[in-house]
């Protein structure tokens, strides 16, 4: 390596610390002045994106079976934990920041709950079940969908008596008393489920966004206060979307597949509608939408600003290529194997993000911008309301 070639680069590497640095620096500031724990417990809901242990190997979508073996979980916690990731996801992060311990999954009984739960699914959707069965859908649809969540919450609170603000107000007062509600992303599943069947995108972003909405209102009602709400990431750039079929010439601005990134956005322009009713109903909540896919969007169409050298092909998989990416083969199985760095590609095994890129999309939520309203906005009430 020449001397100007290995200047260019510890330029670039000092440049990228610098810049994660300057990421970090406004949530801590955020998280002091409001106290060392801004919320006591969190309550999650979500999919494989937010799924921190409630799916395993044998409950798994047969695709991505193996999160329950190395190199699953290689990158931090150094053993499978059945996150879909090689390390920490966005709400891990969340936790960090709150200074608060991991959220465990709700199915792991002898969790320490004290501090939040996480009802978040891998494969889960947000229509329920019988929808696909009644399509016929061919693919590996897990029975999981946003109603089974909602019900295993009220199971869970069950001993609180908290049944609504109005006719148990106590009771759900105390439930519900600095704690956050954590939506993380759902939909993307519902409408990977519909391909090779006769219902439309159309049809599905109707229905997976009333059920979203249905599940907010239900929570608002029992007497959540602080609830964020995570549209859908920009779909179209994960290698799981590369190998759909879909013509080379459907590529957008950033170079993802374009029908793919639109149908993710479209979603959330819709859900944010959404979400504004839900605030006028419920004047007295807050409710923050974390724009991922705009994060996205900034992160795949500047990779190098935040570290990355990789961002179509998976990290872990099978075949190398563009993609490294199998969907009959994927990270876990037989001949398949994992990069030596997964901090400088986006993507783990082909429709699951690295730590790396999750890190990066928590700080830009939390910091960045990428946010409405911001979180330290959401961060400020909560500490008002304890004054």
């Amino acid at each position: 390596m020449s001397s100007s070639t290995t200047i260019s680069f510890s330029h670039f590497t000092l440049i990228t610390t610098l810049l994660l640095l300057l990421l970090l620096l406004p949530l801590s500031s955020a998280t002091s002045t409001t106290g060392h724990r801004p919320f006591t417990k969190v309550f999650v809901f979500g999919d494989s994106y937010t799924d921190t242990g409630n799916t395993n190997d044998s409950t798994a979508p047969l695709i991505f079976r193996q999160i329950s073996s190395l190199p699953y979980g290689r990158s931090f916690f150094h053993h499978p934990t059945n996150r879909y990731s090689d390390g920490r996801l966005v709400i891990d992060f969340i936790a960090e920041s709150l200074n608060l311990p991991y959220f465990p999954p709700y199915l792991n009984p002898s969790s320490d709950t004290t501090h939040g739960v996480n009802f978040a699914v891998g494969g889960c959707t947000a229509i329920p079940f019988s929808f696909f069965v009644k399509h016929n859908s061919t693919l590996d649809t897990i029975p999981q969908s946003l109603t089974t969540q909602l019900a295993w919450f009220k199971l869970y609170v069950k001993k609180s008596g908290c049944k609504s603000k109005v006719s148990t107000p106590k009771q759900c007062k105390a439930l519900f008393n600095n704690a956050l509600v954590w939506i993380g992303q759902i939909g993307a599943n519902d409408y990977t489920y519909i391909s090779g069947t006769k219902a439309t995108s159309k049809t599905v972003q109707k229905l997976a966004i009333t059920y979203q909405t249905n599940l907010i209102k239900e929570l608002l009602s029992m007497g959540a206060k602080y609830v964020v709400v995570q549209g859908l990431p920009a779909t179209g750039c994960f290698p799981l979307a590369f190998s759909l079929g879909l013509p080379p010439t459907d590529r957008d601005e950033i170079g993802c597949v374009g029908s793919k990134n639109k149908e993710s956005y479209e979603h959330n322009v819709v859900l944010q509608q959404k979400i504004d009713d839900l605030r006028r109903e419920f004047p007295e909540a807050v409710i923050v939408y974390g724009d991922d896919w705009s994060v996205y969007k900034e992160v795949y169409g500047n990779p190098a600003k935040y570290g990355f050298v990789e961002r179509f092909k998976a990290c872990c998989g099978i075949g190398g290529g563009e993609h490294n990416f199998n969907p009959m083969s994927t990270c876990g199985a037989p001949g398949t194997s994992s990069c030596k760095h997964p901090s400088r590609y986006t993507n783990w095994d082909g429709l699951h993000t690295t730590q790396g890129l999750n890190w990066v999309v928590s700080r830009l939520f939390l910091n960045g911008g990428f946010a409405n309203p911001p979180f330290s906005h959401l961060l400020k009430k909560a500490a008002e309301s304890r004054e």
